[in-house]
């Protein structure tokens, strides 16, 4: 008994734009059926005394500091942008 059709995989890959062959369709059936088999394992395992995480290790903020730090130099910039108009680099309108 397969827990996904073959028309799902095709709806599938419809929704992705991709192309597949009758061939793939049925490999990928079969692929897609023996990962939601192993996912219904999981769900047999008892979870009740695991504590909920959102990271495996027990890390809290790994960021870098946020400090302020000197950009380049403007006329340095600007001798690399393609259009510069009054100390500002200028690029095409996008809104029509």
């Amino acid at each position: 008994m397969t827990r996904i059709s073959e028309e799902q995989v095709r709806h599938v890959a419809h929704l992705a734009r991709l192309a597949v062959t009758d061939e793939e369709v049925h490999k990928f059936t079969e692929q897609l059926d023996a990962i939601i088999t192993f996912a219904e394992q999981l769900n047999e395992l008892d979870t009740s005394n695991v504590k909920p995480t959102s990271h495996v290790f027990n890390m809290k903020n790994v960021l870098r500091e946020d400090k302020s730090e000197l950009g380049l130099d403007r006329e340095d910039v600007l001798k690399n942008a393609p259009d510069q108009q009054d100390g500002q680099i200028r690029v095409p309108s996008i809104i029509e």
